[in-house]
C-alpha cells in the first residue's frame, strides 16, 4: 500500500532552513499564499508553513496548517525532486476552503510555471 503521510524527514523544522528558504529561494505569491522554493541536496521534497497572528486564533492558524499538509501530501509527486517549499500564508487564508486552496495553488504547480 502506498505511504502518504508526511514524516519528519519531508518537513523544515530548523530556523535556520527557513531564513535560508526566505533568503535564498525563489518567489510566488498568490492572493493568499507566498511560495518560497529553493533546491536543497538531499533528494527530499521538504515542506515549511508559516502563519502568522495577523491570520486570526489558534484554531484557523492550525486548520490553514492541515489543510496545506494535506496540499503537500497529496501533490508532492507533482513538486520539484530535491527541493525545500516554504508557503507563508497571508490574512483572509483562513477564509479558503480545501477545494479553494487546491485551485489556488495548483496555479503555481501547472508544469509549464517553473518553481
Amino acid at each position: 500500500m502506498k505511504r502518504f503521510s508526511l514524516g519528519k524527514e519531508e518537513r523544515l523544522l530548523i530556523s535556520s532552513e527557513f531564513k535560508r528558504l526566505i533568503r535564498k529561494g525563489k518567489s510566488q505569491s498568490t492572493e493568499h499564499f507566498e511560495i518560497f522554493t529553493f533546491h536543497n541536496q538531499i533528494e527530499k521534497r521538504r515542506l515549511g508553513i508559516k502563519t502568522s497572528k495577523k491570520i486570526g486564533s489558534a484554531v484557523k492558524r492550525n486548520c490553514i496548517k492541515r489543510l496545506l499538509r494535506e496540499f503537500f501530501r497529496l501533490h508532492k509527486t507533482h513538486l520539484p525532486p530535491s527541493s525545500d517549499i516554504l508557503f507563508i500564508a497571508k490574512p483572509g487564508a483562513d477564509r479558503l476552503n480545501y477545494s479553494g486552496l487546491c485551485e489556488e495553488l495548483k496555479i503555481l504547480l501547472k508544469p509549464d510555471k517553473p518553481l
